[in-house]
């Protein structure tokens, strides 16, 4: 049997698979300038890493010991797993070794550093002074951690064709299709990959495949493969032809066109560089019911809260690690506003326009509830021209040659819409965009609409019949996470960022900023 090995005519894997952004991060730990607290000698630092759970630290692992070392360059990683759409805080606390102690807190303390996960992620090298117990500072001591995924996103794409293959057919020509197996640390051998059958030939030329190479031969390029070759029948007794073993090093040398690429994910955009752009548009619509009266699904309850506010916080918290500067614009719609009390469906919730943005989510929450008293609740409930301005600012990345920003709307609405056909369009038109668009419905209303711009039961079009070229809105009614914790509503409401973004920039062959190396 012959074969001869080449790529698919443009290099790409042509099917995007679902991904769910749980994966394994290394951290790697180095320290500066550490309080001496040995008397005849420097100090012997380790640091520990500790995660938050149910409100309690929980210790994950050590390093080694640096002797004598008040710069110490750990030698021995973190491994974390890594969820997007959660809150993942951390405690990196370093300690001065005393071979005679037997509990952590016997240990002399060196200052400590606690931070949310992705925020390291979304730094990749993230550099901060270490803190005392006390909260001051430990005295010039600091503590550079560094994040690198630990999977192997390269995919590899084969074209095969035999010649001259064994007739095994009475009446006809042999129906061969090829297995792949790889060999396992116990040597067994185990399917990875058919190809479909091609009737009624001897010289098969199968189709391109693509193939992660982790699944291919464990990210290895020198482990075994082996390919077989069969006659296919329908009674399911199919004819062996042939076989043979090779490398994807060896394939790699004899043709020049097998090629081997990489699969870039989510944590690439973001660990190369990307910074994720929020925007909250809040509805202030009469039909929400007068912030002043308890039944209004904008009255601030005694404990401080309400669904819109509930809603901020829970996705807020989670995004805002991802944007370096952590400002955002805040924006509502369908209010009449002071002086002259004129409907807007696009104003700045803090009143200046020219400088829309609230510094971190916290400045989100105060902006809503110092707003509320100073405007009135109106109509009609218009999301185009809140899409559109946020659609206006994607635009200007759309020539961006590198991932470095992508845009995403947060939507808070009670749920009855005005301009559907609008809405519509510029969704359709932001999905050619590096947008999404996250729609939270607060209040019991029906949410019919809501639910048929998420496009998960069918490809929203315009209202010309354009289709959107990629979902781009994901719907959520808060009503469904009332008595759950916050961090549900978050895990649910943002569940498909992180597949649209790679989506999007894999669609357009856009790499990260910076690419991790091989």
């Amino acid at each position: 049997m012959a074969y001869t090995l080449g790529s698919a005519t443009d290099g790409q894997a042509h099917s995007v698979r679902p991904q769910h952004c749980v994966t394994r991060v290394e951290l790697s730990v180095i320290a500066s300038n550490l309080l001496d607290r040995d008397v005849a000698s420097k100090s012997d630092p380790f640091c520990v890493l500790f995660h938050e759970v149910d409100g309690n630290w929980v210790e994950l692992g050590r390093t080694e010991t640096a002797v004598n070392n008040l710069n110490p360059v750990f030698g021995k990683k973190f491994q974390v797993d890594y969820h997007f759409e959660e809150i993942q805080k951390l405690r990196f606390a370093l300690f001065d070794e005393d071979k005679c102690a037997t509990q952590l807190y016997e240990h002399d303390f060196l200052g400590e550093f606690v931070c949310n996960l992705g925020v390291i992620v979304s730094n990749k090298k993230l550099h901060r002074p270490l803190i005392l117990a006390n909260g001051k500072p430990a005295g010039k001591g600091s503590i550079t951690i560094t994040a690198q995924e630990l999977s192997d996103n390269r995919i590899i794409t084969l074209t095969l064709s035999g010649r001259k293959l064994d007739k095994k057919d009475f009446f006809g020509k042999s129906d061969p299709y090829l297995e792949f197996h790889k060999q396992g640390e116990d040597s067994k051998w185990m399917l990875v990959h058919r190809t479909e059958v091609i009737k009624n030939t001897l010289d098969p030329s199968w189709k391109p495949f693509t193939v992660p190479l982790i699944s291919l031969c464990n990210g290895d390029i020198d482990r075994n493969i082996k390919v077989l070759c069969y006659d296919y029948d329908n009674d399911g007794g199919h004819d062996f032809i042939g076989e043979f073993q090779t490398t994807v090093a060896k394939m790699s040398e004899a043709q020049n066109s097998v090629e081997i690429i990489r699969d870039y994910t989510f944590l690439d955009y973001i660990l190369g560089g990307c910074q994720l752009m929020f925007t909250v548009g809040i509805d202030f619509t009469a039909s929400n019911g007068n912030p002043r009266e308890p039944s209004s699904l904008h009255y601030i309850n005694p404990l401080g809260s309400n669904e819109y506010l509930a809603a901020i916080l829970a996705v807020g918290q989670i995004i805002q690690d991802y944007d370096t500067d952590k400002r955002f614009p805040a924006l509502g719609f369908g209010a009449q506003l002071p002086p002259d009390w004129k409907v807007s469906h696009e104003f700045a919730i803090n009143f200046n326009p020219t400088n829309p943005f609230c510094s971190g989510v916290e400045g989100i929450a105060q902006a809503y509830s110092a707003c509320l008293p100073h405007i009135r609740f109106y109509g009609p409930t218009n999301f185009a021209p809140i899409i559109s301005h946020v659609a206006r600012f994607a635009a200007q990345a759309l020539q961006q040659e590198k991932a470095a920003q992508y845009f995403n709307l947060l939507i808070i609405t009670d749920g009855v819409i005005s301009d559907m056909d609008e809405t519509r369009d510029a969704i359709v038109q932001a999905s050619k965009l590096p947008m999404s668009i996250i729609i939270i419905g607060v209040g019991n209303a029906d949410f019919a609409a809501m639910e048929f711009l998420d496009g998960d039961a069918s490809v929203l079009r315009s209202s010309t019949g354009e289709e959107a070229v990629r979902d781009i809105v994901q719907f959520v009614p808060f009503r469904d996470f009332r008595n759950a914790p916050k961090e549900t509503l978050a895990k649910s409401v943002l569940a498909e960022l992180p597949q649209q973004v790679t989506q999007y920039f894999k669609h357009r062959n856009v790499p990260p900023i910076k690419a991790a190396p091989e």
